[in-house]
C-alpha cells in the first residue's frame, strides 16, 4: 500500500508472528531483488487502541511513527473488516493517535490523521546545537552553510527552507545532513520552497532511506516549521506538494493535523 507515493509492504500480525522484522525489511524493501519499498510495517492487536502499528526502515533500524503508512493500516483495518467504524485509534512508539477515514463506496479513500504536537525542544529531537529550539539556525555540514529548523513530530526532522527544491543534490547533501554529529539519532532532512502562504512544495531524504516519494511526519515538520518562520499562517490548511503527490496540513499552535490518500497496490503471501 501507499500514502502519497511512499510505498511500504504491510504483515497482518493479529494471527501470526513475525519473526525478525528488521532483516525482513533490508530483505523484502530492495527495489532490484525483492518487492520493492520503502519499508516494513506490522499491523499487531493492541491493548489500549484499536490496533498498533510497528514501522520498519528499508535498513532495518525502527521508527516511532510514520504519517503516510499509518493512513493506509487504517485503510487495511476498515476494508478488511477487523474495525466497521470510521472514527480510529493507532497506537505507535509515539502514542495513540486518532484518525477519520472519508469512506465511498466501501473503499477508504483518505484518512485525516491526528499528528499531535510539533515539539522545538532540542532534547525532543533531539539535536545538540544548545539549549534553545534551533529555528533558522546556520550551521555548515560539508562545507556549506544551512540555515536548519529543527522539529519533533515522533522522529527527528531538520528543515531547510530554498528557492527552488529540485536544484538540490539531495543525493549528496541528504546523507550528510542526516548523519551530522549534532544529530545523534540522525535525522530526516527535508527541504522546502515557497509557491504562496498555503502552498509548499518539498522533497525529503529519510534517514535509513533514502529520497522518498513523500514523508507525512516531514509534510508536518515543514508546516509546523513555515509557521514558526511567518512563511505560513497558523491555524490555516497549507498544502505541501510531494513527489507522490499532495498532503493537506493543518497547524494550530503545533498541533498537527494531516490528510491524505491511502492506495492498495496488492496483496498476496510470502514463504519464508
Amino acid at each position: 500500500m501507499r500514502g502519497s507515493g511512499n510505498d511500504y509492504i504491510y504483515f497482518d500480525c493479529f494471527e501470526q508472528d513475525v519473526k525478525n522484522p528488521e532483516f525482513l525489511s533490508v530483505w523484502l524493501t530492495s527495489r532490484r531483488n525483492g518487492i520493492g519499498g520503502d519499508g516494513v510495517v506490522l499491523m499487531e492487536p493492541s491493548t489500549i487502541a484499536d490496533a498498533k502499528m510497528r514501522i520498519f526502515n528499508a535498513d532495518g533500524t525502527e521508527s516511532a511513527m510514520a504519517g503516510n503508512p499509518i493512513r493506509c493500516v487504517a485503510k487495511y483495518l476498515y476494508e478488511s473488516g477487523k474495525l466497521d467504524k470510521t472514527s480510529v485509534s493507532i497506537e505507535t512508539g509515539d502514542g495513540i493517535k486518532d484518525l477519520e477515514l472519508f469512506v465511498r463506496e466501501g473503499d477508504v479513500f483518505s484518512v485525516q490523521v491526528g499528528m499531535g504536537q510539533a515539539d522545538f525542544a532540542p532534547n525532543a529531537v533531539p539535536v545538540t546545537l544548545g539549549d534553545t529550539p534551533v529555528i533558522n539556525e546556520v550551521v555548515t555540514v560539508g562545507g556549506k552553510e544551512y540555515n536548519i529548523t529543527c522539529v519533533s513530530m515522533g522522529n527527528p526532522h531538520c528543515v531547510i527552507f530554498t528557492e527552488d527544491v529540485e536544484y538540490i543534490n539531495l543525493e549528496e547533501v541528504g546523507p550528510l545532513l542526516e548523519n551530522a554529529e549534532f544529530f545523534p539519532e540522525r535525522a530526516n532532512v527535508s527541504f522546502v520552497s515557497i509557491e504562496d502562504r498555503a502552498t509548499l512544495n518539498m522533497r525529503v531524504w529519510e534517514r535509513g532511506i533514502g529520497e522518498t516519494m513523500a514523508c507525512g511526519t516531514g509534510a508536518c515538520a515543514v508546516v509546523a516549521a513555515a509557521v514558526a518562520l511567518g512563511h505560513s499562517p497558523n491555524n490555516q490548511d497549507v498544502t505541501v506538494k510531494l513527489k507522490g503527490g499532495n498532503l493537506i496540513i493543518h497547524c494550530d499552535n503545533n498541533n498537527i493535523t494531516m490528510t491524505g490518500d491511502a492506495k492498495k497496490d496488492f496483496e498476496g503471501f510470502i514463504e519464508l
